[in-house]
């Protein structure tokens, strides 16, 4: 058995950035009307139980005592948590000057009064056991309970409180969960799995656990439900056999149970892993019994030789608490984790080849992950250069999803724009250092609320989740798509990842010559596209179009594919009207800016502030900030010190060519 250390220690290494307690998981009371034969918490209903609880006022405390460290977004959750007389209360001063929150119960004890309370805005999740009465009445053991959940999601509906239905899969509604679903549908647009796989109680009792157990679904059906995303894993894990270290590292969040009890982890059970607040303060939990447990709980000599060694560690759901759900012991690991490992893998690998593609731009590998497959067809031709097998050293993610979110991303961010079909908001952590950024669709009839579309990126425009709806999902299925991102342009994500990359995009023509490259700027009519087709003309396989509309030049210190440091230019599959386009980098030689004319001359360009006005209002401009602007500034900058910028004066008779071979010698 795993080694547990009681007592706790006062915190004191630095952490950076501030560690605040941002988010609260509160379980008001583990009694519940239902009693699930899956259910890990549930306890009966009687006098007794309810006065173990936390009381009104201590509750009111405890939030009072959160919110002053910084707290401001709310997870509520039992049992039912409705069972509580003063659930409505309690609900309202913990949300009432909340960021966001989060509300779980199984519907069925729902009121038009409690309906109205939340109309509020935050994420409401009903648990659904089964499409039918005697399904869900079987499942939850309380004849009548179907009809009281579809009474309490009417109040919702009469109400305008919007919900997400949590679908709750077993062996017991496996058989129809297809209706699940539907019933689902009927009453939201929005709904979720809850876990299919199901953890021990936290009662420890065997005969309880043995009831979970013989709901488990068959583990490929765990996995189709719940699957892996392919992605490889960030796994919070640690060489030595210090369980929760890990966890404890970047923690911005923790949870009280029914009872006062405080800890990091809704699934932590164990009393010596919990903080007594009836006899301290939500500080104390935060600043130093919580920091303590980093070195409290050992695996010992059975993790390492189980767990902690096994090869299925990277596609397995295993953490510490559920072996002691288990088993009772931190280190033991769970035999049925084990075969959903196994599934989970497989799973993967599979999922890799169908939902996942690289596509290399400027140096940038653009990792495409989708959840619906992708075939030959799914994007246009034009993609066809840049695509690699495998990521490179800079990888930027966007994962596509086809449905909406049931949440915005709007809650607790600041709006930055809106003008339709965009509305853009920024997310910041409580130091006001961006988190994230919001992209939401919206639609150009100022009396339409709805959205087509969510995007939501980190800060640096490196990993996007974009969300979909079924017109864009049709839009996938019939293929040719036109952008990685689906966006109207991919300018408006690379313009950003460039700008932290010393490249910025430029509308313009791009085309090399013995592998040196040439940019060619102008307006739409200024001949990019004739400038290179009567250059290739002359040249032949000597010259290669990059692209006739948009390219990217990038500084590259070390330089790029084994060339000499500085400015590189790249194509883009953003053409014009050339259909050819190419992935390479090349040297960049010169600027040039089109001047239709009799003559055919270069005339170098002395006038810095003229140059660097005509460079920027050819800039390709995402959503702008300060920082975008700085970066992008110095970079237009260094294009003015240190390439060469001509005014190119020409006819179509192609005797240009020669001045533009004398450049790349």
């Amino acid at each position: 058995m795993g080694t547990v250390v009681t007592g706790f220690v006062r915190y004191t290494a630095a952490v950076d950035p501030p560690r605040l307690p941002l988010k609260a998981s509160i379980d008001l009371t583990y009694r519940c009307n239902n009693r699930c034969r899956h259910c890990w918490l549930w306890t009966p209903d009687t006098p007794a139980e309810a006065a173990r609880e936390l009381d009104t006022e201590e509750w009111r405390e405890v939030i009072d005592q959160a919110r002053a460290l910084g707290t401001r977004e709310w997870a509520i959750s039992g049992g039912e948590p409705m069972l509580r007389e003063d659930f409505a209360e309690l609900f309202d001063h913990a949300t009432a000057r909340a960021a966001t929150f989060s509300l779980n119960t199984n519907g069925t004890l729902i009121t038009p009064h409690i309906a109205r309370l939340l109309r509020r805005k935050g994420g409401k999740l009903v648990a659904v056991y089964g499409a039918t009465a005697d399904v869900y009445d079987r499942v939850t053991r309380n004849p009548g309970g179907f009809e009281a959940l579809l009474q309490g999601l009417s109040y919702l509906k009469e109400a305008g409180a919007g919900f997400i239905v949590q679908l709750i899969p077993m062996r017991e509604n496996w058989e129809q969960w297809d209706e699940m679903v539907a019933f689902a549908k009927s009453w939201s647009p929005h709904h979720r799995v809850g876990a299919p796989w199901l953890f021990g109680a936290g009662c420890g009792e065997p005969a309880r656990n043995n009831e979970i157990a013989a709901q488990r679904l068959d583990p490929r059906d765990a996995i189709v439900l719940d699957a892996p995303s392919g992605a490889e894993p960030e796994l919070a894990t640690r060489q030595d056999d210090r369980l929760l270290a890990a966890c404890l590292d970047h923690r911005r969040d923790f949870h009280v149970d029914a009872y006062g009890g405080m800890s990091f982890c809704i699934f932590i059970k164990d009393p010596a892993l919990r903080y007594d607040l009836r006899a301290g303060t939500v500080r104390t939990g935060w600043e130093e019994f919580i920091p303590s447990l980093a070195d409290v709980v050992r695996g010992g000599e059975e993790y390492r030789a189980g767990c902690g060694s096994c090869d299925l560690r990277a596609d397995c759901r295993w953490c510490d608490v559920y072996g002691f759900l288990e088993h009772r012991r931190h280190g033991a690991k769970v035999e049925y984790l084990c075969e959903v490992a196994r599934e989970a893998r497989a799973y993967k690998e599979a999922w890799r080849r169908a939902n996942r593609r690289y596509y290399e731009i400027a140096g940038v590998t653009i990792q495409v992950e989708s959840d619906l497959p992708m075939a030959g067809e799914t994007f246009a031709a034009k993609f066809v250069p840049f695509r690699v097998d495998e990521p490179g050293a800079d990888t930027v993610t966007i994962r596509h999803h086809f449905e909406l979110p049931a949440r915005d991303g709007s809650e607790g961010a600041q709006l930055v724009y809106r003008r339709p079909p965009w509305a853009i908001y920024r997310r910041a952590d409580g130091a006001g250092h961006t988190r994230a950024w919001v992209y939401q669709g919206i639609s150009t009839a100022a009396d339409d609320p709805s959205l087509h579309r969510v995007a939501v990126f980190n800060a640096d425009h490196t990993r996007g989740e974009l969300y979909n709806d079924e017109v864009r999902e049709r839009a996938w299925q019939d293929g040719g798509l036109g952008s990685l991102t689906m966006f109207p342009s991919d300018q408006i994500v690379l313009a950003r990842v460039l700008a932290d990359r010393e490249g910025c995009l430029l509308h313009s023509g791009g085309l090399t010559i013995d592998g040196q490259g040439l940019v060619f700027v102008g307006h739409s009519e200024a001949g990019k596209s004739t400038t290179m087709l009567l250059v290739r003309e002359a040249l032949g396989e000597r010259a290669q179009i990059l692209c006739d509309d948009r390219n990217v030049v990038r500084f590259w210190p070390q330089g790029f594919a084994g060339g000499p440091p500085g400015a590189y230019v790249h194509g883009t599959w953003s053409h014009g009207d050339v259909p050819e386009v190419a992935p390479g980098g090349a040297p960049l030689r010169a600027i040039l800016f089109l001047e239709q004319s009799r003559a055919n001359e270069l005339v170098p360009l002395a006038d810095r502030k003229d140059v660097w006005r005509r460079l920027l209002a050819t800039l390709i401009k995402p959503l702008v900030t300060a920082e975008w602007w700085q970066r992008e500034l110095d970079v237009l900058e260094r294009i003015v010190d240190e390439v060469p910028c001509y005014a190119m004066r020409f006819d179509r008779s192609g005797d240009i060519v020669p001045q533009l071979e004398a450049l790349v010698r």
